[in-house]
């Protein structure tokens, strides 16, 4: 059994250094901005490894200013950017990081280019899911508990064609690309945009991936390990490419709407 204490109670104050936090005192600091944050979520990026605070000779979590700032980092980007915890452990390896007053920090300067950064759309496919791998697979319960969406709009995404998840077993789980459909829509869903409403971006995607299939079929079909890894490459860069142009087409769009 493990001797952590069941609650992160604050520790003796002879054990606690200046500026340093529980683990409750950090929720209560950060949930104005996050509301939906709790313990068990810091726990859980703890053990994906993307938060490591000092621990007092009781077991007592210690946060430092930097490592709340860490957190708030993780939170922003998993809010604002919807990026998986893989991608944003590479960010923070990278050096993103943010102040102790919350606003970001410049602490990684720009790699120099090399011979895949050079190529079309390798460095937008830096903020991409890989197409090679699907990650990690969640169950319902963990996409619910993960993203906080309701149960009913994972069904609803599934008829309407924007989820399919993979039976094993008899229970249907759900890839790290999936996972983050439903938090997309969750959050579309606030400003009344349900699952009906979301069928258009699934149309596009289709004829995006249609045109992509038309352009490097030869080479995804080739019996070659080599090509056909050169193509897989390509098709990851080429819809980075993709997905910037029609971001910029959107922007551009919205700017006359908003005149």
């Amino acid at each position: 059994m493990s001797d952590e204490p069941l609650i992160d109670a604050p520790p003796p104050a002879h054990e606690a250094p200046r500026k340093s936090l529980t683990i409750g005192a950090v929720c209560k600091a950060l949930s104005q901005e996050f509301p939906d944050i709790s313990i068990s979520k810091i726990r859980y990026l703890e053990d994906q490894k993307l938060l490591a605070p000092r621990r007092t000779p009781g077991g007592y979590r210690l946060y430092a200013q930097s490592d709340v700032s860490r957190l708030r980092t993780i939170l922003r980007l998993q809010r604002d950017e919807f990026l998986p915890l893989r991608v944003i452990r590479q960010e923070l390896a990278a050096g993103r990081a943010e102040d102790d007053r919350g606003a970001p920090a410049t602490t990684a300067q720009p790699a120099p280019a090399t011979a895949d950064t050079a190529r079309p759309g390798a460095a937008l496919r830096r903020l991409t899911f890989s197409i090679r791998e699907t990650g990690a697979l969640y169950s319902l319960d963990d996409v619910v508990e993960e993203t906080g969406a309701d149960p009913s709009l994972i069904r609803e995404l599934e008829d309407f064609g924007l989820l399919q998840g993979e039976l094993r077993g008899g229970v249907r789980y759900y890839d790290e690309a999936e996972r983050e459909i439903v938090r997309a829509a969750s959050e579309l869903a606030r400003y009344g945009v349900g699952g009906r409403n979301l069928r258009v971006f699934k149309t596009s995607a289709d004829r995006e991936s249609a045109l992509m299939q038309q352009i490097l079929a030869p080479s995804l079909r080739s019996r070659n390990p080599e090509r056909r890894k050169e193509a897989i490459e390509a098709l990851e860069n080429l819809a980075a490419v993709a997905s910037h142009l029609k971001h910029l087409l959107l922007v551009r769009d919205l700017r006359r709407i908003a005149k």
